[in-house]
């Protein structure tokens, strides 16, 4: 499954894009952000992509959990979301 990482400067625009094209070559796609700023960039990204898709027949859900990723050497808390076919 791929992983796209989301910060709080990323475009969602261009998220969602990804997102479309890594759920058409997939089937899933895992999301994640660090942050309240980049967390509401996935989201808006996730938001985008289900209008991208709709068309194509496709329902996306998400699952949101929580990830233990290292940044720096550092251990931090992200949430993940798992995007996948209704």
């Amino acid at each position: 499954m791929e992983v796209l990482k989301v910060s709080t400067r990323s475009n969602p625009k261009a998220v969602a894009g990804a997102l479309t094209a890594a759920f058409r070559n997939q089937g899933s796609v895992e999301i994640q952000a660090v942050g309240a700023g980049a967390v509401n960039q996935a989201v808006k990204a996730i938001a985008i992509a289900r209008g991208y898709l709709a068309p194509n027949g496709y329902d996306l859900v998400m699952i949101p959990a929580f990830t233990e990723i290292e940044i720096d050497g550092e251990e931090r808390t992200a949430i993940k979301f798992i995007v996948e076919p209704r």
